[in-house]
């Protein structure tokens, strides 16, 4: 402002006649002198410098047996707090990427979106000879791309069991391999991946049932890189005005065949949901919502404890 004013005064000043140079030489003097003497009644201020997340644990219950519903819709005592308003921190703050120019603020849904739940009925191919035109690998490439951007994914999610029922919670990621799912009241379950592993627990039944991460369809969505096309076995690639729909098909000589159906927006390109299909044919979705990639979790979060089951670490 200071700065401003100084300019203005030299765009505004006008050449003075030899007669008056000295008159204004005075004045400038005194002019100083005030100055002088106004900061020096002015205290030194000084500024302190200000210290300023599948996923989903829907994927890995569907794939590993899905003896987790009933027990989610009874009444239970609460369980710990969830970490979303406390296991968020600026921790590491040396090991953080330069941020993106910010964005307009984007407004926060307050109440979940309703689920799509796929068409029972639907028939979905399942030749490895499977061939996609000019227009298909685009579009396998624009989710690959975005998979592949995001390092942390923080965000609540719905979930749509075969029977209809639902859940809600908050989701954490944490790349590569590490997420956590925390269910509201009154469900008992949690499930936290730590990179190796991925854990299911019951609070309410003080159980913890343990799967080996390259087992589940989580593994795509917590890569560094994925390309969908030559990482995983696309069968199926569609889209619409709303919904760019890609299904991915697994073989398993023990459990069977499962299918993990991934939704994204075919404006935004941003992930909307996921369907996984159990080798029984039951599908589990989950429509998550209010993303936000800038926050990171703590790293504690996604440390699995493997002998206390009633209360995950956080």
């Amino acid at each position: 402002m200071q700065g401003a004013d100084m300019g203005s005064r030299n765009r505004h000043s006008a050449p003075v006649a030899a007669d008056q140079h000295r008159g204004d030489a005075v004045t400038a003097v005194q002019d100083m002198s005030l100055i002088k003497r106004f900061n020096d009644l002015m205290p030194n201020w000084t500024t302190a410098p200000r210290l300023r997340q599948l996923c989903a644990a829907a994927a890995a219950v569907m794939i590993v047996g899905a003896a987790i519903q009933p027990s989610a819709a009874e009444p239970v005592p609460a369980p710990k707090p969830s970490p979303r308003a406390t296991q968020l921190s600026a921790a590491e703050p040396k090991q953080r990427a330069p941020q993106a120019p910010a964005q307009p603020p984007v407004a926060k849904l307050t109440t979940p979106p309703e689920p799509v739940i796929p068409d029972p009925r639907r028939n979905v191919p399942a030749s490895i000879f499977t061939t996609f035109d000019a227009a298909q690998k685009a579009e396998a490439a624009k989710a690959s791309t975005y998979l592949s951007s995001l390092q942390t994914l923080v965000g609540q999610f719905v979930q749509v069991g075969p029977d209809g029922s639902k859940l809600t919670g908050d989701f954490y990621i944490m790349k590569p391999g590490r997420v956590r799912f925390e269910y509201d009241d009154p469900s008992p379950i949690s499930m936290i991946a730590d990179g190796q592993s991925v854990v299911v627990r019951d609070r309410k039944l003080a159980t913890q049932d343990v799967y080996p991460l390259s087992q589940t369809p989580l593994r795509y969505l917590l890569s560094d890189r994925l390309d969908l096309l030559r990482d995983t076995n696309v069968v199926s690639i569609t889209s619409d005005d709303l919904y760019s729909n890609i299904i991915i098909e697994e073989k398993n000589a023990v459990i069977g065949t499962s299918r993990l159906l991934l939704m994204f927006g075919t404006k935004d390109g941003q992930l909307k949901q996921w369907t996984v299909t159990d080798p029984q044919g039951y599908d589990t979705t989950v429509a998550v919502y209010n993303l936000d990639t800038t926050r990171r979790p703590d790293p504690s979060m996604f440390k699995i404890d493997y002998t206390n089951y009633g209360t995950p670490p956080g």
